[in-house]
């Protein structure tokens, strides 16, 4: 038997695992310490795994032996950061396909997707399922379950090269595959259209409460939004990587950063929420260029979330031949530490900074930096400093306990795309309010993202966003509890969602505006139409006059 079948072994839940399980949660009830009830109960060869106690919380929940209980599934749930957003997000990548860009730092492994290698995490599992959406998403919510994850909220995370230049067929057959495994459908005939496969999600056990593809800035068209939002799309991810076009044209990207500027003034207009990937290290960029490149990002584009993946050398890469020849040149662990606690202080307070490197395993790593704790590394450097970041990540409420009577609302306002830095003339203008509710720590418990266009907005021929104000996000933190399920001194399922949503009514009124819409997942539209929400032809659409 090799190691590898040893440790598979080892995870099976035995009879005994179980039993040992149920000693170990029944002294957890009356009050003992995890770790210590756990460490009462040994097997013969270790400890029982937190999936095993989930395991046992489950089967004793069913039996009516125990009462369900929020706060005991918290004690002994596995990685409950994951699900301290608010939400559960699961994963999903495409087949291979090829991918307009030609970039020079991109992996191109023929099995995988562009730009994504087999031994990364996520990665690893769309291999194994042989790039199945069915089966990718039904094997992850089984496996988030066991480790004690609710999974009535699901965030589908969809990756692999770049997603509009699959086939639509394909496309519209991957997206609906992936609700089928939401609605429990798992035969190829079960479900035989997107629109059926939606109207089954918006009261499924597994409620998709948001979409994610990305892309490229030249993708990005009227008419792509408007599929994107037939698919169920509510949020972008693109690759700007630098905003400095002699920058973009040495790493052979393909696009300029007013083609960038012209796709943020679309998808906003859509009202989609906006992921930006920015990339230190290019070839041809410095420490000093960097740094000048980032706050660039806040002058107009200023996306929602931002993803810094700083440029990793790998093999079989053009950049890699270019390192060779000694025309490029790694930053060091110190120098890319250093770089990154310095720019990440003039993130705004309405940007949530997701990453700060790639999952790409060091092995793969030929120079520089190969660390993957780059985000500790960079707030321990901060501490040291005495600086310290107030993007939207660092400022969630998470599991803190929360007194609604001492939450603050606040309404940031900024102005986005201005018109002198776009390709055209009669791009957008918009007055975006990042609304929030946040504790007396100044930990956001709670927003609502409302963008106002401006006139010169550009029009993407959707009847629904007409003379409208429109909703991006609503979003409340905490653990992700089940539908209807409450928790003391929990932030959601206490009303703060609909609070957000009459501001933001209230905030598009006073600006003349005659209705707002709302870019509403498959799985939230019904929370819509109870607060009023009328369905229109791609958003959810209220009149406020």
């Amino acid at each position: 038997m090799s190691d590898k079948e040893r440790w598979l072994k080892s995870r099976e839940i035995t009879s005994e695992k179980m039993r040992l399980a149920r000693l170990a949660l029944s002294e957890i009830i009356e009050g003992e310490e995890t770790l210590s009830a756990i460490k009462h109960h040994p097997t013969k060869t270790g400890y029982i795994g937190k999936n095993v106690l989930v395991a046992a919380y489950n089967a004793m929940v069913d039996a009516s032996e125990i009462v369900p209980s929020n706060e005991l599934l918290a004690q002994i749930r596995m990685k409950p950061v994951r699900t301290l957003s608010g939400v559960t997000t699961v994963t999903v990548l495409t087949k291979h396909y090829p991918c307009p860009g030609e970039c020079i730092f991109c992996p191109d492994d023929i099995r995988m997707p562009k730009s994504y290698l087999p031994d990364e995490p996520g990665a690893m599992r769309g291999l194994h399922h042989k790039f199945d959406p069915f089966e990718q998403v039904s094997s992850r919510l089984e496996a988030l379950r066991a480790v004690g994850h609710p999974t009535d909220k699901i965030e589908l995370l969809i990756l692999g090269g770049t997603w509009s230049s699959y086939k639509r067929d394909y496309q519209e057959w991957f997206i609906t595959r992936c609700f089928d495994a939401l609605n429990h459908k798992d035969s190829e005939s079960a479900v035989t259209n997107l629109k059926e496969a939606h109207e089954i999600n918006e009261k499924a056990q597994h409620r998709n409460v948001g979409l994610v593809v990305e892309t490229r800035p030249d993708e990005i068209t009227p008419e792509e939004l408007k599929w994107f939002r037939y698919l169920g799309v509510t949020k972008v991810q693109m690759g700007a990587q630098s905003l400095d076009d002699e920058i973009l044209a040495q790493n052979k990207r393909g696009h300029t950063v007013a083609e960038l500027y012209e796709a943020m003034s679309l998808l906003r207009a859509g009202g989609f929420k906006l992921v930006l990937h920015w990339m230190p290290n290019l070839l041809g960029a410095t420490l000093d260029s960097d740094s000048e490149d980032f706050l660039r990002l806040w002058d107009g584009i200023s996306p929602d979330e931002l993803k810094i993946y700083p440029t990793q050398l790998l093999e079989n890469t053009e950049l890699h031949e270019a390192w060779k020849c000694g025309e490029y040149h790694p930053y060091s662990m110190e120098e890319l530490i250093a770089l990154i606690a310095d720019v990440k202080t003039s993130i705004p307070r309405y940007c949530r900074a997701n990453r700060v490197i790639r999952d790409i395993p060091s092995t793969n790593v030929v120079a520089g930096n190969k660390r993957t704790s780059l985000r500790q590394d960079v707030h321990r450097e901060m501490a040291e400093r005495g600086t310290k970041c107030e993007c939207l990540r660092c400022r969630e409420v998470r599991g803190q306990k929360i007194e609604i009577e001492k939450l603050k609302m606040d309404d940031l306002v900024y102005q986005t795309s201005p018109r002198s830095l776009l390709a055209s003339p009669e791009g957008e203008g918009a007055e975006e309010h990042f609304i929030s509710f946040i504790t007396p720590d100044d930990k956001v418990v709670g927003f609502l993202r409302l963008s106002l266009p401006d006139k010169n907005a550009p029009k993407l021929g959707i009847k629904d966003l007409e003379n409208s104000a429109i909703i991006r996000e609503v979003h409340v933190y905490g653990q992700s509890l089940k539908v209807g399920a409450e928790k003391e001194g929990a932030a959601q399922h206490v009303g703060l969602g609909t609070r957000l949503v009459k501001i933001a009514e209230q905030v598009a009124n006073e600006h003349d505006f005659e209705k707002i819409a709302v870019i509403s997942a498959v799985g939230t539209r019904g929370y819509y139409i109870d607060r009023g929400f009328t369905r229109g032809e791609y958003y959810l659409v209220k009149e406020i006059k």
